[in-house]
Parts: C-alpha cells; sequence; structure tokens
C-alpha cells in the first residue's frame, strides 16, 4: 500500500488539463503522475524537465536514453519505475530480452553488449549510482563516443531518475498492472 495514494478521479480541472499533458495520446494516467499531482506546483515545475528527459530534444537516442533509464531504474531497486520503461519503451528501443535482463540483473561485460558506447552507458550509470562520479578514465572514455551536449544530458539524466526512484520506492507506489517485475525477469534469465 503506498504511503501516499495517488489522487484519483474526478479530477478537478487544471489537475486533470496537466495529467492530460502528462500522458500521451490520451492515455489514463499512470499512478506516479497522479501521485505528483497532489503537490499541483511541484506537478507543473517537474513536467517540463520530465517531458524534455523523454522528449527527441534530448540529445541521447532513444535506446541509450533507455538503457541508462532502465540501468539507474534497476540499480535504485526501483521496480516502479523500471517495469514502466520496459513495458512502455524496451521494445522501441531494440533491447532485446537478454540486454534487458543484463541491465537489471548484469553488467556491462556481459555477451549481449556488442557496442562500446553502450557498454560505457552502464558503466556511467553504475559510476554515478556507486560513487556518485566518473573518473577521469571512464569520462575520457565516454568523451571519444559522446560530445559534451550528450555527457551533460547522461549526468542529468540519471540524476532524474535517482529522484523519480526515490520518490516511488520512498511512497512505496505500487507497480502498474501488467508491468514487469525484477523476479520474474530473473526467473526467465535462469
Amino acid at each position: 500500500m503506498s504511503r501516499i495514494e495517488p489522487l484519483e478521479p474526478p479530477y478537478a480541472q487544471e489537475t486533470g488539463s496537466l495529467l492530460a499533458r502528462m500522458m500521451p495520446g490520451g492515455a489514463a494516467p499512470i499512478g506516479l503522475f497522479r501521485l505528483f499531482v497532489k503537490n499541483l506546483p511541484m506537478a507543473t515545475a517537474m513536467h517540463g524537465w520530465g517531458g524534455y528527459e523523454l522528449s527527441r530534444e534530448l540529445s541521447l537516442s532513444l535506446r541509450d536514453r533507455e538503457i541508462v533509464v532502465d540501468r539507474t531504474t534497476a540499480r535504485c531497486g526501483c521496480e516502479y519505475e523500471w517495469g514502466v520503461h520496459l513495458a512502455v519503451f524496451a521494445g522501441r528501443a531494440g533491447l532485446t530480452p537478454e540486454q534487458q535482463i543484463s541491465l537489471t540483473h548484469g553488467g556491462p561485460d556481459d555477451p549481449c553488449w556488442t557496442v562500446e558506447s553502450e557498454r560505457l552507458l552502464i558503466r556511467a550509470v553504475d559510476s554515478l549510482h556507486d560513487d556518485g562520479d566518473i573518473d577521469d578514465g571512464l569520462w575520457g572514455e565516454l568523451a571519444k563516443e559522446f560530445d559534451e551536449r550528450q555527457l551533460l544530458d547522461l549526468v542529468l539524466l540519471c540524476g532524474w531518475y535517482h529522484a523519480i526512484s526515490l520518490v516511488a520506492r520512498v511512497t512505496r507506489l505500487p507497480n502498474e498492472p501488467g508491468t514487469p517485475n525484477f523476479a520474474d525477469l530473473r526467473a526467465t534469465a535462469e
């Protein structure tokens, strides 16, 4: 049970309008967004940044973005957000089942990772998660693959999903219906 229950309809006009903007194609708003709108000024401010992180304006490709998001949320132990991203974006990003398992339970040296830039993204997320930093050696390797704009987006994307993971975990937000969970993905790997 969630420590802060997501808002349920009917929504006040301003709240309903924001939720509609947050969800693509008229889909019903997910629990995380319904949780955020309990603090409407915060949700309004977050919508702009969150929209950028999921937009085509982000300098990282959809695939690179999802590698960063999936690894970050898995490392943070945030099954809620990890499950939403796997369910909605993993297929679009071309992540194979083996890569999804690796992002969740493996590492950058798993055989499913054959592209150096993708291995580097995983190492960067792990470094940011473990140390809150990227050492000079790894930074140099990343700078050979990604430009400065992409590097800034990488660091802020990882930080953003750390924050999202904290909110979902601390509030005990239940998984969205039909999304995967850590244990089921592990079972498919065994």
